[in-house]
């Protein structure tokens, strides 16, 4: 074998195991917990292409499918709150404005509609949840999408905890 195929092969193993112990470290078991405050960040549109003459981007409008899934499978949690904030952080709502229940392996869904381009590019939903002993944390993402005129933009965010 070539020392140039032998590099190429042992550059190529390498980047797999990296890429193979970054997906395993994602897959490790998060610790149990009686609540948590998530930041997910959302998208109200998208911005891409070049400047055009008013020196401004183009966008894309995006609707946003936002699901708090319950990955304990015995026990319920409750969402105790979910706050949309624009891009300057401005609060535009509350999503769950009382309690609501989410059972065992069940999902609670919030949507915002593509026509609804008020929180902007840096918008996000900060949800609040808790439980009556410790459970295994929700899972929190949302779910991006517009398909209008035959083009298709899909894409998901993740939450992360946070402190208040």
């Amino acid at each position: 074998m070539k020392p140039g195929n032998l590099l190429r092969k042992l550059l190529s193993g390498a980047c797999g195991l990296l890429l193979l112990s970054g997906i395993a470290a994602a897959q490790e078991l998060r610790p149990q917990t009686k609540g948590q405050t998530l930041y997910l960040p959302i998208y109200s549109h998208m911005l891409y292409g070049n400047l055009g003459k008013s020196g401004k981007a183009s966008y894309v409008l995006l609707s946003a499918l936002v699901s708090i899934r319950n990955t304990d499978v015995r026990r319920p949690l409750r969402v105790l709150s979910a706050r949309y904030f624009d891009t300057q952080g401005k609060l535009l709502g509350e999503r769950v404005p009382t309690a609501v229940t989410i059972p065992p392996l069940g999902t609670l869904e919030l949507f915002v509609e593509l026509n609804d381009a008020s929180g902007g590019s840096g918008a996000n939903f900060v949800v609040k949840w808790d439980a009556d002993t410790a459970i295994s944390p929700p899972l929190l993402e949302a779910l991006h999408a517009n398909m209008d005129g035959g083009k298709a933009v899909i894409f998901m965010t993740q939450s992360v905890p946070i402190g208040e």
